[in-house]
């Protein structure tokens, strides 16, 4: 169940254009870098459906990706159109988050 930490009150670019900044409902604020979120995709075609392995790898994920389009997904979770080509991850909110608290957004 979502509660203040994954509900997001504003989504956009910081003011440098170089990350994606969310503020969260419970007040955190999470940026997140580029590749950073574009290596974290939980596609199936960049992990492994079956053994939850990621199969992306670092090198395949070129340092200058960046999203050229964002989609909301209802009302949980984005949609990146990235300047690689990739554009058929889900990230959902709880994912954003936890990638943030975790120390993986860049």
């Amino acid at each position: 169940m979502r509660g203040p930490s994954t509900r997001p009150r504003e989504i956009g670019p910081t003011e440098d254009a170089a990350r994606l900044r969310i503020v969260w409902e419970d007040g955190a604020t999470s940026e997140y870098t580029p590749r950073a979120l574009r290596f974290q995709c939980p596609c199936a075609a960049c992990v492994d459906e079956m053994t939850g392995i990621r199969t992306l790898r670092p090198e395949d994920v070129p340092d200058g990706v960046y999203p050229e389009a964002i989609h909301y997904v209802g009302r949980y979770a984005l949609r990146f159109n990235w300047s690689d080509g990739h554009a058929t991850g889900i990230y959902p909110f709880e994912l954003l988050r936890k990638l943030w608290d975790e120390g993986r957004a860049g």
